[in-house]
This record gives C-alpha cells, sequence and structure tokens, in this order.
C-alpha cells in the first residue's frame, strides 16, 4: 500500500495547523512555506479538508484555516481517508468488491490482515500523538 503525496501532505498541513494553533487562523502561505509544499498544491488539499468538515476556512484580513476541534479529536486514518480513500491494499480486502474466487480465495485473508494492520494503526494514533512526537523530536524547535 502507498500513501499518496497528496496524504501525506494533508497529514503534514494538519500537524502544522495543531502545531501553529493559537485561536487564530493560520494563513495556507505560511503553512506552504513551512512545510516547503507549494501553496496551490496546499489548496486543493484544503479543499478536500474543508469539505470533509476536518478544516475551516476564515476569509478576509487575518483569515486562514482552523482545526474544527482539539488534535485529540482526530485521527491519522481520518485524516488520510479524506485524500486517500479506503486504505485496503487491494479493493476484495474491505467486502466492496468481490470476484467469483472470493469464497476459496486463501490469498484475501492476507489482504484483509494487511487492512486490519495499518486500520490498527492509524485509527489508533491521533493528531495530538503526532504534536507529542513532534516536541519530543524536536525539543528546541521554536513552532
Amino acid at each position: 500500500m502507498r500513501i499518496s503525496t497528496k496524504g501525506r501532505y494533508a497529514l503534514r498541513m494538519m500537524l502544522d495547523l495543531a502545531l501553529h494553533s493559537d485561536g487564530n487562523a493560520i494563513p495556507l502561505r505560511d503553512v506552504a512555506q513551512r512545510q516547503e509544499i507549494s501553496d496551490k498544491y496546499l489548496e486543493q488539499i484544503v479543499t478536500q479538508l474543508a469539505r470533509a468538515g476536518l478544516v475551516r476556512s476564515v476569509r478576509g484580513a487575518g483569515g486562514g484555516y482552523l482545526l474544527t476541534r482539539s488534535a485529540s479529536g482526530y485521527t491519522v486514518g481520518e485524516i488520510l481517508r479524506v485524500l486517500e480513500g479506503n486504505l485496503a491494499p487491494v479493493s476484495c480486502a474491505d467486502g466492496s468488491t468481490c470476484c467469483s474466487r472470493a469464497e476459496r480465495c486463501v490469498t484475501l485473508e492476507v489482504w484483509q490482515k494487511i487492512q486490519e494492520a495499518v486500520s490498527s494503526v492509524v485509527d489508533h494514533m491521533t493528531l495530538a500523538d503526532l504534536v507529542e512526537r513532534y516536541y519530543e523530536k524536536c525539543p528546541t524547535d521554536t513552532v
């Protein structure tokens, strides 16, 4: 399974908003600069995040983006699924698509176990966990 650039950048953007949130909206260009990501590319990503209700925009002077809830209220899986869709390694692993071999397919069990393992990690790790880990890895970094 491979997470796309959009998925990776969405997670970095959400982490940046959590790290720099002081109650004021954060301009997209500031996030883009800190994360070294094109602001045009981030605009595409933030549109999807806003549509999913994970961030909200503030217009006008002092405008930008805010998280819609506390960092502990987001899981990594929730964020990734907005951009990536289902995180199953193959379409039959989540039961949405089955072929005529599904009843006797031994490899299906492998794909399902991979999906369960990935979901177990991303659905039990919060944005707050990433913030905490950031400060552990970068204790002298001034946010």
